[in-house]
């Protein structure tokens, strides 16, 4: 006999993971895309891995796969709006970097990487696995550094609410 899942309860201890958020960034051939992430988590000490979930529709997949690297910026608490606005679709938003007005620096693994933030870790793609409407990515960290010290932005922090 299968379990009955009560949805409203579902919908409720899924809302109580704790997520931080994150700007996700990759580049390839001239091209850069950068958007809001909070379905990620380390998943290895040694080596030092991350997975991360990525909408299939997302302008910034087809990138991520082509250069084989992308780079995670921690958001600091108060970086709600950019949250906002980093997670608006590049069909509508345009070229984030240039409409947002975004300071870049140049990482040595090729992804470019978000000043404004508490800092980044780039990763190399070394896997994929569709997960329903979303393809989740594992990443070997291979570059790592602090822009600021602070606190991260947290879902709870923005008012940022999934369904579950």
């Amino acid at each position: 006999m299968e379990p009955a899942l009560d949805p409203q309860a579902k919908k409720t201890v899924l809302r109580h993971v704790s997520y931080g958020l994150y700007a996700v960034t990759a580049a390839h051939d001239g091209d850069r895309g950068v958007f809001t992430a909070n379905w990620l988590t380390q998943v290895s000490f040694e080596p030092p891995l991350l997975a991360v979930s990525v909408e299939r529709d997302s302008s910034t997949l087809p990138l991520i796969r082509a250069s084989g690297v992308f780079a995670v910026c921690p958001l600091a608490a108060g970086q709600r709006d950019l949250a906002g606005s980093l997670g608006r679709p590049r069909a509508k938003a345009g070229d984030k970097y240039e409409t947002l007005g975004l300071h870049v620096h140049a990482s040595a693994s090729g992804a470019p990487v978000l000043a404004d933030t508490l800092g980044f870790v780039a990763c190399r793609v070394t896997g994929e696995m569709e997960a329903g409407d979303s393809v989740l990515l594992l990443g070997e960290v291979v570059e790592a550094a602090v822009f600021h010290d602070g606190d991260p932005l947290t879902m709870r922090e923005a008012g940022f609410r999934h369904a579950g």
